[in-house]
């Protein structure tokens, strides 16, 4: 039952994931118009860029249309940088269908053409960015060797560049692929470590992305609360982002704090999230938002055993938008394979079977591997309903090749259970005690993985604990040398004050001591300024109005003050007798002193 419905949970999902780059209509408007009043190549290339991205959510005729501007533009110019940068624009935009073969493929294409662009020039940053894009890439196909590969050749260069962004995205890439190869530590530290260096350039967009990162770990791990959180801190971070799809990326995080609830089973918050997101895309007016939004909900009914509500909520005003939306890029067989999973559900297999077969050429000619192995899934099923056995073993035979194949270890066990179970109602009880042992092979797997997914969970928690207890010492060392480094100014400001005074015991110049004066009290009064501005965040928390008028009404106060002391005391250091007097008793006691003891 799970191995069905996981099956239309990724057929849709994984389209949507990237509607949160879309804008409203009046965004793209605005777009064509900046693209018409700008002149030079670099902005008319960085308008291109946008609108091809855009579009692959709006309209793909003219998505397709503007990526073929970029790159005949960027081409015509000769400027290298710009043929990168159109090349590896186009591959985003494909790989936004990266659930379909013929975008992974043209992705790759652009990629693999940016960086033949980039190696042939000796663009080292260029080169980098296109190697991330297709480790990224390949994790679709998904080819997780290849994926590390070029991660690695990536880090191999970035590693030499002093651009932090490039290398945080480089561990946030290492972490992707780790997670997949389900090697979880890994993937943690890389996650973390990227968070790092996006917190120490204070970039807002990379730390949200590493907390989004850190969401999707602690999902993949089944702690949900902890994703929770890395999902609202990421959401709060859009506060800082002063991009124009901020509002429209909020919605997008709503609905994905709804899936994270859904996926801890708490469904009445989940619904609200899911909801309350449709309520915010509405406030937009931007329909094409409310598609995650529909889909979460109809998820949902799959997820409690509800077909009947499903049913209904498909054949809604809702559900024909979300129709509406799926047929216009393509997606019919989605929609069909969605109606026979859930006439399967309802017990209604002809037309369930109708359905699935009608959709069956889309997933054939279009899925990549995983959502292939869903759509046979969902036929297995339908053929062990309906007694259809040599056929129900057939899918499920695909199924397991490949599972096994692309590491799906659950989807493995179901099928060989499947097998097992099948082969013994034919007859075939060699081949059922075959895939029977292989099933609790897997199942043993499995169950191994679940003591490992819970020693993750703790030795994640001590990774956590651990980079904590790293910055804290961090800090600890950092506050010591200031505090010896403070210590270190407040004994030359005093050494210099003493020697100001020694210097008015003795017939020094006036000049002399006007400068030593004037670099002392600068010393002096800048310290001061120096310890303020340390200790006022906790009133300003950093805003720069608070600050400029805390450091208006400091330098009011200080900079006479000042004045009128430096005047004082130099003054009195150059014109009183007594202390000139002073010292010459000094001067005679000791030299007396000294040739007494000779």
């Amino acid at each position: 039952m799970h191995l069905l419905r996981r099956g239309w949970l990724l057929a849709v999902t994984f389209l949507l994931l990237n509607a949160g780059r879309a804008q409203q209509a009046a965004a793209v408007d605005s777009m064509k118009r900046a693209l018409s009043a700008v002149h030079t190549t670099e902005d008319k290339i960085y308008w291109l860029d946008m609108l091809s991205k855009t579009l692959m959510n709006v309209n793909l005729k003219e998505a397709e249309k503007y990526g073929e501007q970029l790159i005949e533009l960027a081409e015509e110019s000769r400027d290298r940088k710009l043929m990168v940068k159109a090349y590896l624009s186009n591959g985003t935009r494909c790989s936004y269908f990266a659930n379909q073969t013929e975008y992974i493929n043209r992705a790759i294409g652009y990629f693999n053409k940016a960086l033949d662009i980039a190696r042939q020039n000796r663009m080292d940053q260029e080169s980098g960015e296109a190697m991330l894009k297709l480790g990224h890439i390949n994790l679709a196909i998904p080819d997780k060797d290849k994926a590390l590969n070029y991660i690695n050749q990536a880090y191999s260069i970035i590693s030499t560049l002093t651009n932090d962004s490039l290398k945080t995205e480089a561990h946030y890439n290492y972490g992707d692929v780790y997670l997949v190869r389900n090697e979880k530590i890994l993937a943690l530290r890389h996650y973390l470590t990227g968070l790092r260096l996006s917190e120490e350039i204070d970039n807002p967009s990379l730390i949200r992305m590493g907390n989004v990162n850190l969401a999707g770990f602690y999902s993949s791990i089944e702690d949900y609360d902890k994703a929770i959180d890395y999902y609202m801190k990421a959401m709060k971070k859009l506060d800082d982002i002063k991009e124009k799809n901020v509002p429209y990326q909020r919605v997008i995080d709503v609905n994905s704090i709804g899936n994270l609830y859904a996926k801890k089973k708490s469904y009445d918050l989940a619904i609200s999230y899911f909801n309350r997101s449709l309520a915010m895309a509405d406030s937009l007016k931007f329909s094409t938002l409310k598609i995650p939004g529909y889909v979460s909900l109809l998820n949902q009914y799959l997820r409690m055993d509800k077909p009947r509500e499903a049913l209904d909520y498909f054949n809604s005003s809702s559900g024909r938008n979300l129709q509406q939306y799926l047929g216009n890029f393509g997606m019919a067989g989605v929609i069909d394979q969605a109606y026979g999973v859930i006439y399967m559900e309802l017990g209604k297999y002809d037309s369930a079977k109708y359905y699935l077969d009608k959709a069956m050429p889309f997933f054939e000619n279009s899925g990549n591997d995983a959502t292939k192995m869903n759509q046979y899934a969902h036929f297995a099923n339908l053929y062990n309903k309906t007694g259809d056995y040599a056929k129900a073993i057939d899918m499920y035979l695909k199924v397991k090749a490949m599972a096994e194949k692309n590491g799906e270890l659950e989807a493995a066990e179901k099928s060989a259970k499947h097998l097992d179970t099948l082969y013994t109602k034919t007859g075939n009880f060699q081949l059922a005690s075959q895939y029977g042992s292989i099933y609790y092979q897997y199942k043993d797997s499995l169950e191994k993985l679940n003591k490992e997914k819970e020693l993750v969970q703790v030795e994640a928690a001590d990774e956590q604990l651990r980079l904590q207890r790293t910055e804290r010492e961090k800090e600890e060392r950092k506050r010591k040398r200031f505090n010896i480094q403070y210590l270190g100014i407040t004994i030359g400001i005093a050494s210099l004050f003493v020697a100001l005074v020694m210097l008015g015991m003795f017939k020094v110049s006036r000049t002399t001591i006007k400068m030593i004066g004037f670099f002392t009290f600068i010393m002096f009064f800048e310290f001061i300024f120096l310890i303020f501005k340390k200790n006022i965040y906790s009133i300003t928390e950093g805003e720069p109005w608070k600050d400029l008028l805390f450091m208006i009404g400091l330098a009011a106060i200080l900079l006479p003050l000042h004045h009128w002391l430096e005047h004082r005391v130099i003054h009195y250091l150059t014109s009183h007798n007594r202390l000139t007097e002073a010292g010459q008793q000094l001067r005679t006691r000791f030299f007396r002193r000294k040739t007494g003891d000779s």
